[in-house]
């Protein structure tokens, strides 16, 4: 399974959005950002969090429906909320190992992901203006124990035995 990513380049290049649409799952809206002369922000963490296969991290999160007051198209959940919740710590030491390599990349040193920034940076270069940069994320299994979910409260509608005296 795959959640598929549209970034979408405007304002003559000055501004990046995003539409994510995870499998199952309605599409939803990210933020817009300015773009200048690098890579935007979200497309930068999501080069970065695919080329290390990162599952627990923003993008990860996201493709199993965790909720971000930052992403402004998706709803605000009580299991969204409770999947970013678990995975904070985890979702705080990512960010960090990615800013260490975008700066590495920005400042010309040594990082092994420089080929996959580099590259990224020409096709998001190479975009016309207007234009969209479709990218797949896979889907795979969060780290960590698997979510509780809470049983389905049978209402006396469903239940076999409502109303039976």
């Amino acid at each position: 399974m795959e959640m598929r990513v549209e970034f979408h380049k405007g304002a003559d290049g000055r501004l990046c959005g995003w539409v994510a649409t995870p499998p199952h799952r309605r599409a939803f809206e990210g933020t817009t950002m300015a773009a200048g002369r690098d890579l935007p922000h979200d497309l930068t963490q999501f080069t970065i969090e695919r080329a290390l296969d990162v599952r627990d991290g923003f993008w990860g999160l996201l493709a199993h429906g965790a909720w971000f007051a930052s992403v402004p198209g998706r709803r605000p959940t009580q299991p969204g909320r409770a999947l970013a919740r678990a995975h904070h710590a985890a979702l705080v030491a990512v960010e960090g190992v990615v800013n260490g390599h975008y700066l590495a990349w920005q400042r010309g040193e040594p990082t092994p992901l420089r080929a996959e920034l580099d590259a990224m940076l020409a096709r998001w270069r190479a975009l016309a203006n207007g234009a969209s940069l479709t990218l797949a994320w896979p889907v795979r299994p969060l780290p960590g124990p698997a979510p509780r979910r809470r049983p389905r409260r049978a209402g006396r509608r469903g239940h076999p035995h409502a109303g039976a005296a």
